[in-house]
């Protein structure tokens, strides 16, 4: 079932993603073959931010093909998917702004990124922000409610 805005699903969505936490994120290397690791996104709205290292296979991955898939699965009847265009953030001031939402998202969602990195401008800390084209939450065997932003 389709939903009109990221509205009708967001406070499920947040109640899912922050029960779960960590999440399967799926790029698809240089050869069209997928590829799959565990992540830990902060969401702010439909927009998700993941802290991580620039210079890896993801870079790599994102540089031939921008799209990634989240899955998050606490209950299997009840995953949660986010298929998002994946883009780094080079702005010194928005790494910032985030590495604060970090910090000021309660726990376990939310963490002190400085406890893995150095500081927002470090070169060894890289922002990716994930800008869903559908999100759909599963509740089986009830249909799933799909979001695609307009």
């Amino acid at each position: 079932m389709e939903v009109e805005s990221f509205a009708d699903l967001e406070a499920e969505f947040m109640e899912r993603v922050s029960a779960v936490v960590w999440c399967n994120l799926a790029t698809v290397d240089t050869t069209g073959r997928p590829r799959s690791r565990v992540v830990h996104p902060v969401w702010e709205g439909p927009v998700g931010w993941l802290g991580t290292r620039p210079g890896t296979l993801k870079e790599k991955h994102l540089a031939a093909n921008p799209f990634v898939s989240l899955a998050y699965v606490a209950d299997v009847a009840k995953p949660v998917y986010a298929d998002c265009r994946a883009e780094w953030v080079e702005s010194v001031a928005e790494k910032e702004r985030v590495w604060q939402l970090f910090k000021a998202t309660p726990p376990p969602l939310g963490y002190d990124p400085g406890t893995i990195w150095k500081a927002p401008d470090h070169p060894g800390f890289g922002l990716l922000r994930f800008t869903p084209w559908r999100i759909e939450l599963s509740a089986f065997p009830a249909e799933p409610r799909i979001w695609r932003p307009s």
